[in-house]
C-alpha cells in the first residue's frame, strides 16, 4: 500500500502504511483537505520510528516502563538525552592535555598528585549537549595546576559539576579561562570547591560571558575553611542574557582569603546574583567588587549575611551597580557582628536596600539613589538586543537594506513522538517525579530543570486574548491550529538561515490573506527531551513573505517569513521590543522574522 502526501516538494512520499509518518500524512489529509505545497520541514520533525519500534514503545509507555528501554528509545526517536556518565577510578602520574574531548566524569582524578599541569582546552567546544562531572579533582594535591581553556565555548545546554573540586589542596592554581563562553543554557555548579586548601587559588576570566539564558553558577560552600586562597573572577558573566550566579557559603570561615570581582555581570541583561553566608566568619579577607554589573541591564543582587561574624574584613565596592536601567540590590545582615571590618561604596548603584546592616565601618562615597535618569539609556539601550530582531512594518518594503539577526535554531535536533505514545507519558509539573524517572533526570540536574521550565510554561495562564497549547505530536499541533483557524490553512517558516548575522535586501514582498489584519498561531519550540511547541493564537497581525536578497549581488539567498503584531498594548515595557525600537506597549506595532524550525499558521490564501 502507498500513502501518498500531495504537495511535498516535487516528490511522492511513499511509506509503510504504519509509521508515524504515513499516520501524520493520513491525518493531515482527513483534517486540512487540502493540498499545501512546501511542507516537507514539518514532515522531517515527525517521529522517525518504524512501524515495529513504534508499537513496542507505545506498548511500553501504556504500562510505564518506557524508561527502562531510555538508550535505545532515545537513539531510535531521535530525543533530546543526557548521557549516561559512569565514574572513572583511574590516577594519573603526567601532565595531561584534553584537546578536543567531550563529555567524561572526572572522578578521584588527580587525587594526591605532586605538581604538574593538567590542560583542558577546546574541551567540549561546539558540542550540544555537554554534560562533564569533575569530583574529587585534585583532591588533596600540592602544586598542581588545571587549566581550562575554551571549554565548552558555544555549546547549548551545558551542565557541569565540580564537586570537592581540588579540596585540601596545597599551593598550585586554577585557570578558568573562555570558559562556557557564548553557551546557551548555562548550568554550572561549583560545590565544596577547593574546601580546606592552602594557597590555591583561581582565576576566572570571561567565564560564561555572552552566555544565554540558564540556571546560571552556583558556588557553594566554595573555598570553606581555606587558607590565603586568591580568587580572581574578571569578566565573569560580561554580556550575558538572564543567566544568574548564586555564591552561598563561600569563603565561609576562610582565612586571608582574596577575592576580586572585576567586570562581573557588566553590560548584562536581567543578571541575578545571590551572595548568601559569603565570607562568614572569616579572617582578615579582603574581596573588591570593581565595575560589578556596570551598565546593565536590571539584574538583581541579592547580599545576605555577607561577611557576619568576620575579622578584619575588607571589602570595596567601585562602580558597583551602575546599571543604565534600575536594578534591585538587597543587603541583608551584612556585616553584622564583624569585628574590625572594612566596608566601602565608592560611585554604587541604584535602588539598593540596606536591612539590618552593621552600622560600624562602612563608608558611603558618591552613592546613586534610585533616580529615573534617562540620559545613559539612549547609548546602551540596543546593547542587548540583536541588530535585525525587531522591526517596524514600513521596512517590509522592496529595497530596504536591513540587518538580519542570527535566526538559526540552537536547541539541540530532536523529534516529535508518535501521538500513540506521547498521549502515554505523563505531562505536568505535579508528575516530574516520574518523568524523571522516565528520562532518567537525577535531583536538581539540568534536565529536571529545563523539563520544570517548560511544563511550567506551558501551565502558565495565557495572556489577555490569547489562547495556548503546548504539542508534542504533529497531529496535536494540527488540531489546535484548525481550532483555532478552520481547516482551511497553511504553515510557513522561513526558507533557510542565509542572511543571519548579516545585511539583507529586500526583494518580493507579499502579504498574506491580501496583507490584511488577520489572526495565526504561531508555534515556537521548548527544551523538553522530546520535540515540544508552544502555539499560541495571535490576534491582529499582519503576516508577509518576503524574498531576501544579498545586497551586493542581488541575488537572491532566501525566502523569509515575518510577522507584525499590530496590538502590543499588553506588552511588558521591558520587553526588548521596545528597547531596541524605542516607544512602549500600544504604541508601536513591532515585526519579528520566523526563526528556523519555528512556524506560524495562517488561513490559507485563495489563488
Amino acid at each position: 500500500m502507498q500513502v501518498v502526501f500531495a504537495g511535498v516538494s516535487d516528490s511522492l512520499v511513499s511509506e509503510n502504511p504504519f509509521t508515524p509518518k504515513a499516520s501524520v500524512v493520513r491525518y493531515w489529509n482527513k483534517e486540512i483537505r487540502r493540498e499545501i505545497p512546501k511542507t516537507h520541514f514539518l514532515l522531517s520533525k515527525v517521529s522517525p520510528l518504524t512501524a515495529v519500534d513504534s508499537a513496542s514503545f507505545s506498548r511500553l509507555a501504556a504500562q510505564n516502563d518506557i524508561g527502562s528501554r531510555l538508550p535505545s528509545f532515545c537513539s531510535a526517536a531521535k530525543l533530546f538525552c543526557f548521557p549516561d556518565l559512569s565514574p572513572i577510578l583511574e590516577k594519573h602520574s603526567r601532565d595531561v592535555k584534553f584537546a578536543v574531548y567531550a563529555i567524561k566524569n572526572f572522578t578521584n582524578y588527580g587525587t594526591d598528585r605532586l605538581g604538574g599541569v593538567d590542560s583542558f582546552k577546546n574541551y567540549s567546544e561546539n558540542k550540544n549537549v555537554v554534560v562533564d562531572s569533575f569530583r574529587r579533582y585534585s583532591r588533596d594535591s600540592a602544586g598542581h595546576k588545571e587549566q581550562f581553556s575554551n571549554y565548552a565555548s558555544e555549546s547549548n545546554v551545558v551542565d557541569q559539576s565540580f564537586n570537592t573540586y581540588a579540596a585540601e589542596a596545597t599551593g598550585g592554581s586554577g585557570d578558568f579561562k573562555n570558559y562556557n563562553n557564548e553557551v546557551n543554557n548555562p548550568n554550572l555548579r561549583f560545590t565544596s570547591y577547593a574546601d580546606d586548601s592552602n594557597a590555591h587559588g583561581h582565576t576566572f576570566t570571561k567565564y560564561t560571558e555572552d552566555a544565554n539564558a540558564g540556571n546560571g553558577q552556583s558556588f557553594t560552600s566554595y573555598g570553606k575553611n581555606g587558607n590565603g586562597i586568591p580568587n580572581d573572577f574578571s569578566s565573569y558573566g560580561e554580556g550575558a542574557n538572564v543567566v544568574g550566579s548564586g555564591f552561598s557559603g563561600y569563603g565561609e570561615s576562610a582565612n586571608g582569603a582574596n577575592d576580586s570581582f572585576t567586570s562581573y555581570g557588566s553590560e548584562s541583561n536581567g543578571q541575578q546574583n545571590t551572595f548568601k553566608s559569603y565570607g562568614d566568619g572569616g579572617n582578615a579577607a579582603v574581596d573588591s567588587f570593581s565595575s560589578y554589573r556596570d551598565d546593565a541591564n536590571v539584574g538583581d543582587d541579592s547580599f545576605r549575611s555577607y561577611a557576619k561574624n568576620s575579622n578584619g574584613e575588607k571589602v570595596d565596592f567601585t562602580n558597583y551597580g551602575q546599571t543604565f536601567n534600575e536594578g534591585t540590590d538587597k543587603f541583608t545582615g551584612y556585616g553584622k557582628g564583624a569585628e574590625g571590618q572594612s566596608i566601602g561604596f565608592k560611585i554604587y548603584g541604584r535602588n539598593n536596600t540596606f536591612k539590618d546592616y552593621s552600622k560600624k565601618g562602612i563608608t558611603f562615597s558618591r552613592y546613586n539613589e534610585s533616580s529615573s535618569e534617562t540620559a545613559q539609556v539612549s547609548s546602551v539601550v540596543n546593547k542587548w538586543v540583536e541588530p535585525g530582531k525587531f522591526f517596524r512594518e514600513r521596512m517590509l518594503k522592496q529595497g530596504t537594506v536591513m540587518p538580519m539577526p542570527d535566526i538559526k535554531d540552537k536547541m539541540p535536533e530532536r523529534s516529535f513522538l508518535p501521538r500513540s505514545i506521547v498521549s502515554k507519558l505523563p505531562f505536568s509539573s505535579s508528575k516530574i517525579d516520574e518523568l524523571k524517572r522516565i528520562f532518567w533526570a537525577g535531583d536538581n540536574s539540568t534536565l529536571e530543570t529545563l523539563m520544570l521550565d517548560a511544563l511550567k510554561e506551558c501551565e502558565r495562564a495565557p495572556s489577555p486574548g490569547e489562547t495556548k497549547r503546548c504539542v508534542g505530536s504533529v497531529e496535536d499541533m494540527i488540531d489546535f491550529a484548525t481550532s483555532v483557524l478552520g481547516r482551511n490553512v497553511e504553515v510557513r517558516t522561513t526558507e533557510n538561515v542565509k542572511g543571519s548575522k548579516l545585511n539583507i535586501k529586500i526583494g518580493t514582498v507579499r502579504g498574506i490573506n491580501g496583507g490584511k489584519v488577520t489572526k495565526s498561531v504561531s508555534c515556537h519550540q521548548s527544551l523538553y527531551p522530546y520535540l515540544l511547541y508552544y502555539c499560541h493564537s495571535v490576534p491582529k497581525v499582519r503576516v508577509y513573505e518576503a524574498d531576501i536578497l544579498d545586497p551586493n549581488s542581488k541575488e537572491k539567498i532566501n525566502h523569509g517569513v515575518a510577522i507584525c503584531h499590530l496590538d502590543t498594548s499588553s506588552w511588558s515595557r521591558n520587553h526588548g521590543a521596545f528597547s531596541a525600537l524605542g516607544s512602549g506597549p500600544g504604541q508601536i506595532e513591532v515585526c519579528h522574522w520566523i526563526f528556523e524550525n519555528d512556524m506560524t499558521w495562517t488561513i490559507a490564501d485563495s489563488y
